[in-house]
């Protein structure tokens, strides 16, 4: 953390789409998927129910890239944790444009699994992955007693 500054996004919400990969000479790779993370609440003055949806542009690298397309479909709930970066590029127009991504560090698949499309054979503990690490070791649950 430099300077006393922090760029931390956590998110929980569906994918809109399969993981879409490119790869690269030289064997790295990335992965891009569209997350939706929804808000609902209740309008006061019509008392009418308001749900708005946001989509976030995901994107992981290699062998992290590699798990997700291999078990993550279209529709699936994942725990998203990285950091927000801003791209420039140009359009077919010459026109600056600018898109802002979530580089994925961490994911946790929520949507529970048949075993035999998961890594482990415990089909309904969710899956947590470190973005930079190859591994999918499951997350373990504390017994603590807290006041929430």
């Amino acid at each position: 953390m430099a300077s006393g500054t922090l760029n931390k996004i956590m998110l929980i919400g569906h994918t809109g789409d399969d993981v879409k990969m490119t790869y690269f000479e030289g064997g790295g790779c990335i992965g891009r998927f569209p997350l939706a993370t929804n808000e609902e609440y209740i309008n006061k003055s019509t008392n009418e129910k308001v749900s708005n949806t946001e989509w976030h542009n995901i994107v992981v690298r290699n062998k992290a890239a590699e798990v997700c397309e291999k078990y993550l479909k279209k529709g699936d709930k994942v725990y998203i944790e990285g950091r927000i970066k801003t791209r420039k590029w140009q359009d077919d127009k010459g026109m600056d444009r600018y898109t802002t991504d979530v580089q994925c560090t961490e994911f946790t698949f929520l949507t529970p699994k048949d075993s035999v499309n998961t890594p482990t054979a415990n089909s309904t503990e969710p899956q947590k992955t470190q973005a930079s690490k190859a591994q999918n070791p499951p997350i373990e649950e504390d017994n603590d007693d807290l006041p929430f």
